[in-house]
């Protein structure tokens, strides 16, 4: 039996209801599998700015770095949008991954059969699409100095510096290329080179690292028709690779691809302890309502076992357990057609780890 201990920080919104299901989950893949996990909780955004003032406490550092891996739910709400940019929930999370030196954000894209139409793109062009968009985390504009709002009037003016140093390139372009070694063994990586010197140096480097990988097969794109091409022809892609405010946005517009974002996960690694959370956000209009998802954050902790433990075998788990709900026909609002039967935040979580149980 292998023993881990998991930190888990529920947050505000619906992050409590998901993370719930997400640590049932994990208690069931200890039950299938033998291992053992231990759960602390800490406070970070909205809770924690409401009981300590500040949304990243100390304690909750340490004890996330003592720990094995980091689930977590989501943060911020309106209640939070007035206070000094410093304290707003965000800054805590922006923190947060600093402090844990996660520079890699991997944003999975799998598109269920079960769920072709709920989107709202053409069933034919989503069917096998399957994408990971790995974005650099820790640098470029939102990160680059100098920045500021400076002058006065007419004149005054808000500037941000992107800039990528070689060894930050070459450590998330490491990171995709692995991961594509895993998967299709295809890399694109995306930038705006023809403008951008930043990414001319971003491009030059993901060449040179690339002799590595030789069977890893790798292709360049301009941010602007990876946008295009993310929607006219999804599955040509496997993985890609961008920078910090790239891949912010690529990977919401590839999250829709899905029907839901609630039904995407997220992992965010580099350094010794990987953060996992859901993308969907705090939903503040569904709070207490059983409405949300748990599906994302469910995904997530495939995502926790796979990419944080490496404990491959009990992903493939919690993988199928999520196909398993789907085909059931188990469906929470976000993912329903209409006049189709609506279960629970519970109900869905309690399937999933059924499933997971009765799998070994």
């Amino acid at each position: 039996m292998a023993a881990y201990t998991i930190s888990v920080i529920h947050g505000d919104g619906i992050g409590p209801e998901v993370c719930a299901e997400g640590v049932k989950a994990l208690k069931a893949v200890g039950a299938a599998c033998g291992h053992s996990f231990a759960f602390t909780d800490y406070l970070a955004g909205g809770a924690a700015l409401d009981k300590h003032g500040v949304p990243l406490p100390p304690d909750t550092i340490k004890g996330v770095k003592d720990s094995h891996a980091l689930l977590f739910g989501a943060i911020g709400g309106p209640k939070w949008e007035k206070v000094a940019h410093h304290l707003k929930p965000e800054a805590g999370l922006l923190q947060l991954r600093k402090e844990l030196g996660a520079f890699a954000n991997l944003r999975p894209a799998n598109v269920h059969d079960e769920l072709l139409d709920a989107s709202t793109i053409k069933p034919e062009v989503l069917k096998g699409t399957d994408v990971m968009v790995v974005r650099e985390l820790t640098g470029g504009i939102y990160f680059g100095t100098p920045r500021g709002i400076d002058g006065e009037g007419a004149n005054r003016k808000g500037y941000n510096t992107e800039v990528y140093a070689v060894y930050e390139i070459e450590r998330i372009a490491k990171v995709a290329f692995d991961i594509a070694r895993l998967r299709r063994k295809k890399v694109c990586s995306v930038d705006k080179a023809n403008v951008l010197e930043s990414s001319q140096l971003w491009r030059d480097t993901v060449i040179g690292l690339h002799k590595q990988y030789p069977d890893v097969e790798l292709s360049h794109m301009y941010v602007d028709n990876c946008a295009m091409q993310l929607i006219r022809n999804p599955r040509q892609f496997d993985v890609i690779v961008t920078g910090n405010i790239f891949g912010d946005i690529l990977s919401d517009e590839a999250s829709m691809l899905t029907g839901s974002i609630g039904m995407l996960a997220s992992a965010s690694v580099g350094g010794p302890v990987g953060f996992f959370e859901p993308t969907h956000g705090s939903a503040p209009d569904i709070v207490g309502q059983e409405k949300a998802n748990p599906l994302a954050t469910i995904a997530t902790v495939g995502m926790l076992l796979r990419y944080g433990l490496k404990l491959t075998a009990e992903a493939d788990l919690v993988d199928r357990a999520i196909r398993q709900v789907l085909s059931s026909g188990l469906r929470t609002p976000d993912i329903a057609r209409p006049g189709e039967r609506i279960s629970t935040t519970r109900t869905v979580g309690d399937a999933a780890a059924a499933a997971i149980r009765a799998a070994r």
